[in-house]
């Protein structure tokens, strides 16, 4: 390393303040209000290397494209990632698969979304470290109870890409009484660009002719989103 080579301080769990350690803060808040690179951090454990548990848990949900893409990773892909070996990577896929057999024996037990913060809790920490844009849709019942979260596109935000109707067409298939939204900004700044706010206008249009309500435009950065309904941006 050069002498003018930048050091990167990453603190332990150990360093940090009580209330700002996972387990702790699981304890102290409840297991709902914890992020999910928190919830990863506690099942690692450990970081590696001077990085710590919790830089490591936001590097690899970032790497696989959140817990979609770890759900998708064999242990072989999980022990590729720097900092997973053989028994990290069957922890992770243990506790995925403990996940998936819950809501496969309660499919009436479905998140429901009544804010922006809630829509934004859910994806955060699986989009927050993206390095390419993703959008996804919150598909709602009409309880607001939520039937899917796909991923529609992935790349830069424009009108020129996006074709509405493909939004329309994954809100149908799943009878979504109304949707939100989401997408990140690489940077880490969720501020809206006049593209965006653009974008949310044409498919606010398009919900009223289709009755199918767009309930919010969220735009989500390093541990930070902005709604666009919030602030009133392309809803009329």
């Amino acid at each position: 390393m050069s002498a003018n080579s930048p050091v990167q301080y990453t603190p332990l769990i150990r360093d940090l303040a009580k209330n700002d350690r996972p387990r702790e803060r699981l304890v102290e808040v409840g297991p709902q209000a914890v992020r999910t690179d928190e919830l990863l951090a506690i099942i690692l454990r450990t970081g590696t290397g001077g990085e710590s548990v919790l830089r490591l848990a936001e590097r690899v949900l970032g790497q696989f494209g959140g817990l979609p893409g770890l759900a998708r990773a064999s242990v072989s892909e999980l022990r590729s990632a720097k900092g997973i070996g053989e028994a990290k990577a069957v922890e992770i896929k243990a506790a995925l698969e403990l996940g998936r057999r819950l809501m496969a024996t309660t499919p009436d037990d479905r998140p429901r979304v009544t804010s922006p913060a809630d829509a934004a809790n859910l994806l955060m920490s699986e989009m927050a470290f993206l390095e390419q844009e993703h959008l996804r849709l919150v598909l709602l019942d009409t309880r607001n109870n939520v039937l899917a979260m796909p991923t529609i596109y992935i790349g830069s935000l424009n009108t020129s890409v996006v074709r509405i109707g493909e939004l329309f067409r994954a809100a149908l298939k799943e009878n979504a009484a109304a949707f939100i939204v989401v997408h990140n900004h690489p940077s880490g700044d969720p501020s809206p660009s006049p593209e965006d706010v653009n974008v949310t206008r044409q498919i606010a249009k398009a919900g009223q002719l289709l009755d199918v309500d767009l309930l919010d435009h969220i735009i989500i950065g390093r541990h930070r989103y902005v709604s666009l309904k919030e602030r009133g941006l392309g809803f009329d």
